[in-house]
């Protein structure tokens, strides 16, 4: 196997640092890593992940870059919520522009789907059924968004209405995505 200029043979993928339980954040200080902060980057961690499964399984052709805009948004939302609050300003960038952009993509893509009266039942497409993941994942983030908003820990109320906006937008990309490939939604009554 042939190595990649630059890359260092000695170079770890673990620092051990979290070993006694804690973990760093953006600033001066260490956290337990079942503290409420940390509950909150894991759950958006996940969100990001879920995104980016339900990239990797897209077919609409809006969908794809549409969700590597929003995961790149999580990353900073991410850095924003990791940071101490002496910090945090430093690592703003989730702004009312950020959730109007949301607003944008869901009030576009609502004239092209049919929106269902009823409760729906994810899987009736993959990228559908990663969408509806994601979506659920990102309504728990919210959660611990909002719970450390509400406990003073973080100060943008812009973070939680941008992950308000991204969960209903992943509701309309999974109608998209289920339209895209001629499939009927499912609804969740018989």
């Amino acid at each position: 196997m042939e190595l990649q200029t630059g890359y260092n043979a000695c170079m770890t993928f673990y620092t051990a640092k979290g070993d006694d339980g804690t973990t760093g954040l953006l600033g001066e200080g260490r956290v337990p890593k079942y503290h409420a902060r940390m509950e909150a980057v894991g759950a958006l961690d996940e969100a990001s992940a879920a995104l980016g499964l339900a990239r990797a399984q897209s077919a609409a052709p809006q969908t794809a870059s549409i969700l590597l805009e929003a995961q790149r948004d999580l990353y900073k939302l991410m850095a924003e919520v990791a940071a101490t609050p002496e910090n945090a300003e430093r690592f703003r960038f989730i702004n009312e522009a950020r959730v109007k952009w949301l607003e944008e993509q869901a009030n576009e893509l609502s004239a092209v789907v049919e929106m269902p009266k009823e409760f729906i039942l994810p899987g009736d497409t993959l990228g559908g059924a990663a969408l509806s993941m994601a979506r659920a994942i990102i309504r728990r983030a919210e959660r611990r968004v909002v719970g450390l908003f509400d406990e003073e820990e973080v100060g943008n109320p812009d973070l939680q209405r941008y992950l308000n906006r991204l969960s209903s937008l992943c509701f309309v990309l999974e109608l998209l995505e289920n339209q895209n490939a001629g499939k009927q939604t499912t609804l969740a009554k018989a």
